[in-house]
């Protein structure tokens, strides 16, 4: 994710922090010494600030720790305003797996809780959960009940919490559907995040609720998409969606050629081949920019992109499609044996979904016309 900076490794896991985390800081201080706390109060507010994020980031671990016992590698966790997000390579293929790695991470909560309440149970008699101590300063029973949040909130049945991610394991587990189930458990978080919206707006006036449902919405809304999207691409190789009637330039043609051909045409991006080979990529955007810095006759090699890398045409299209929305690539080569074939966008991808709905419409038209025939 970009703007944010790593802060430690754990496991082999990167821990980044995103750029407002720093502003949740900065308003505790503002806050602190607006109450014209002392250096102390400031201290401490900060510290419980950051023990929160300690936590969540424990969190996080739990889901990848666990992830990693069925094969599934972590690529980062990076913390934000609202929360953490692990970066899992993929996700777990079988429900029961989805079932615990959602639940690790509410369970990794629960566990720290029980040990504050131990902590608490040792050193004071009784421990109170009223009023009074839910608005007080006692750090460890503050984090304690923070951390109880934590897991009833992430367990509520919505997208994206760990609560939507168990309710579809479960639903797909007994009826096989994983689509079918991503979409009961989508609509659910969907009608969750309207009554928070509700809520927000209009009897307990919090922005921040508001917030929650909007979060809550889109992820419900982008996971029924995703879903939809590896159900489609399940099993097909990159080289069902990829385009071959393109434009290739040669490593020592010119800005003014390379100009153009992207007037010639509709192609936005165009790769750079030589004796078949994949040389690298030159974009519209680094086109327009070379066109507006540099000379007519400057050789393409010198305006190559090569941070996306190639994918082979065997390769399957669903974590093909991934790879490129995670790393902002909207055009990746298509090579076979190192040898040059083709292009896949993320243009020709919405193209190729498009086309399968359209003729799964075409289909189930056709089969309710055989019902209604033999009627």
């Amino acid at each position: 994710m970009k703007w944010s900076w790593k802060i430690a490794t754990v496991a082999g896991i990167g821990i980044y922090v995103h750029w407002p985390f720093f502003l949740i800081i900065g308003w505790i201080v503002m806050v602190r010494l607006g109450e014209h706390s002392s250096a102390a109060g400031v201290v401490e507010g900060v510290a419980f600030v950051l023990s929160i994020f300690g936590c969540v980031v424990l969190h996080e671990l739990g889901h990848a720790l666990t992830a990693q016992r069925y094969g599934i590698q972590t690529r980062d966790i990076t913390l934000l305003p609202i929360g953490g997000v692990a970066r899992l390579e993929r996700m777990p293929e079988k429900p029961s797996q989805e079932f615990w790695v959602a639940l690790a991470g509410p369970a990794v909560n629960v566990v720290i809780a029980l040990v504050l309440y131990v902590v608490l149970l040792a050193t004071r008699d009784p421990v109170s959960f009223d009023a009074e101590s839910l608005s007080g300063t006692d750090f460890l029973l503050n984090l304690l009940q923070v951390n109880v949040f934590l897991v009833l909130f992430n367990l509520l049945p919505a997208f994206p919490m760990d609560g939507g991610r168990v309710l579809r394991a479960v639903l797909a587990h007994f009826s096989g559907d994983y689509v079918g189930a991503t979409q009961v458990a989508a609509s659910i978080g969907q009608m969750m995040a309207i009554l928070f919206g509700i809520a927000g707006l209009f009897l307990v006036h919090n922005p921040f609720l508001v917030f929650i449902a909007l979060f809550v919405y889109l992820g419900a809304q982008e996971e029924a998409h995703m879903a939809q999207v590896r159900s489609l691409f399940r099993g097909l190789p990159v080289r069902e969606a990829m385009m071959t009637h393109i434009r290739t330039l040669a490593p020592s043609d010119t800005l003014e050629t390379a100009r153009r051909e992207l007037l010639a045409g509709e192609q936005h991006d165009f790769p750079v081949v030589e004796n078949d080979k994949f040389i690298g990529l030159l974009s519209r955007q680094s086109l327009f920019q070379a066109l507006a810095e540099r000379s007519d006759d400057v050789a393409v090699r010198e305006l190559l992109q090569t941070d996306c890398g190639t994918v082979e045409d065997t390769e399957m299209l669903d974590t093909t499609f991934r790879r490129m929305q995670e790393r902002g690539c909207p055009t990746l080569p298509v090579v076979h044996d190192g040898r040059f074939i083709g292009l896949i966008t993320l243009e020709n991808v919405g193209e190729l979904m498009m086309i399968a709905s359209a003729l799964k419409q075409r289909k189930a038209r056709s089969e309710f016309r055989s019902v209604f025939e033999r009627r």
